[in-house]
């Protein structure tokens, strides 16, 4: 079961289970019976992990509110080397 939503221009959003692909154009609306047309939604995607969640929001954030550094990150101390010259003929990832 799929949930549609249809809007009534005088009682809002009002939500109606049906099997998917059986969805009409319109419905009527359970408050005045005057007819509703079809409102188009994101699927439900809070049902969601919470950190699935979280990526979304901070991804869509970032398409208007991007991070600002004041700096640039602080540089990695380089990977000590051994001095014995055998290891040099081993093989490297």
């Amino acid at each position: 079961m799929a949930v549609y939503a249809y809007r009534c221009a005088d009682h809002g959003v009002h939500e109606v289970s049906r099997p998917i692909g059986t969805a009409a154009e319109r419905e009527p609306c359970p408050d005045c019976a005057a007819p509703t047309s079809r409102v188009f939604t994101a699927p439900r995607l809070s049902s969601g992990s919470a950190s699935a969640r979280a990526l979304v929001d901070r991804t869509a954030r970032s398409a208007s509110e991007p991070a600002v550094v004041s700096a640039p990150p602080p540089s990695r101390r380089p990977v000590p080397r051994a001095t014995d010259p055998r290891l040099a003929k081993l093989p490297r990832p």
